[in-house]
């Protein structure tokens, strides 16, 4: 682990501000990747906002204003909320709301359909795409396993929305973080992914003490699988935590312990593909689990609410093989074809780290619940990229409650 991304290492206490709006405006926030081709309108007047604020007005405005938006991001140096915008009009109406506008070339609408192109003519294995409003195009990544054929029919599908779609390389490949032989840990060529991560102690929290429900970002096991723990929930006043879908998929029960002595829960619901989520009863309905996640150095976190991602939210992850790492949401609904049929939809991209056995844990900012750990590429030495299942649709479509 003293090979590991040190800079993506939590500073235990650090705080982040935390951007929360509503889900149905967030489908409309297309999302980020770094560098812009275009620049942010430069007429003073623009506030200066909390990333919480920014995701209010942004979402606010991309709904109300629909189909003269293209996507808007929180520019965290100026502190100021940047909306895309189709004319100088609706420049004028989001200057006097007190964002900064930026006209640009591709609408919400050309966005979207490109997207669509993508999904229809170029849904090939290894590659995950979104919207990204720094650039106003779609950004395509392709990971190392695109080559041949593959790679030259998702070029040309690209070149011929010039203008609109831009293709990338990712060294790493995209997987949910399990192993090969589909369990979370179990990859025989990562011997640290099936030893006890940070967060295992064998039964629960070890912040906590061994009698202690697990928190987010512990170690569960199931069907020879390793996940972890992504939020204590309730659901109708029962104990309950979400994980990954995949996980959920792998067994209908887990553990707290790899030897499976000590029973945690029964999956409830479990999703994936498309999404990536699972909710699992505790067996104990008298369970007392904290809403915590684990700061893999003795402490915890607790929980207090839920929010929607927003480009540049600062966001911490926690998980049993690597620990805690840190980094900034770069994409919301990005859509990931990790291969074998299993295409998932509507996710937040960062540059967090994650290896196998992480899946299933904790995205968090501050108190607020953001994400559970989907799949991506890289790793936590050479970095790359990650893919979270959105907190609040997960909590919407279960009708559990966190906090």
């Amino acid at each position: 682990m003293n090979h590991r991304l040190n800079h993506r290492r939590e500073n235990s206490k650090r705080t982040y501000v935390i951007a929360g709006a509503a889900a149905t405006a967030l489908a409309a926030a297309v999302i980020l990747l770094p560098h812009a081709n275009a620049s942010p309108d430069r007429a003073e007047g623009p506030a200066t906002l909390t990333a919480h604020a920014a995701a209010t007005l942004g979402s606010g405005l991309s709904s109300e204003l629909g189909g003269k938006t293209a996507g808007w991001y929180f520019d965290r140096d100026s502190e100021r909320l940047v909306m895309n915008v189709v004319d100088e009009e609706t420049a004028r109406e989001v200057r006097a709301r007190g964002a900064r506008a930026r006209v640009v070339e591709n609408s919400r609408a050309e966005l979207s359909a490109a997207a669509d192109t993508l999904a229809d003519e170029a849904s090939i294995p290894g590659t995950a795409w979104s919207a990204d409003p720094r650039t106003n195009r779609v950004v395509v990544l392709a990971d190392r396993t695109v080559t041949g054929a593959d790679l030259a029919t998702l070029r040309r599908t690209a070149d011929a929305m010039s203008g609109t779609v831009t293709v990338r390389r990712s060294r790493g490949e995209f997987t949910p973080f399990h192993g090969d032989d589909g369990a979370e840990g179990g990859d025989s060529t990562d011997p640290s992914a099936d030893a006890p991560g940070p967060g295992d102690g064998g039964s629960g929290s070890g912040s906590d003490g061994a009698d202690a429900a697990p928190v987010g970002g512990d170690a569960i096991f199931g069907g020879g699988s390793r996940c972890s723990l992504g939020f204590n929930v309730t659901l109708d006043g029962a104990p309950a935590f979400l994980t990954a879908g995949h996980c959920g998929n792998a067994s209908a029960t887990w553990t707290s312990d790899q030897a499976g002595a000590t029973a945690l829960g029964t999956v409830a619901e479990s999703r994936f593909p498309e999404a990536d989520f699972a909710l699992v009863a505790y067996d104990d309905t008298a369970a007392e689990a904290p809403s915590a996640v684990d700061l893999q150095d003795g402490t915890t976190r607790e929980i207090t609410s839920a929010a929607e991602a927003s480009v540049g939210m600062e966001v911490q992850r926690s998980g049993s093989t690597t620990g805690l790492s840190d980094g900034t949401v770069t994409g919301l609904d990005a859509t990931v074809n990790y291969g074998n049929g299993d295409i998932v939809n509507g996710l937040i991209q960062t540059d967090v780290c994650a290896e196998p056995g992480d899946s299933g844990g904790p995205m968090f900012a501050g108190d607020a619940a953001v994400g559970l750990t989907s799949g991506g590429s890289g790793d936590c030495t050479q970095g790359g990229e990650t893919f979270f299942q959105p907190v609040t649709a997960a909590l919407e479509a279960t009708g559990a409650e966190i906090g």
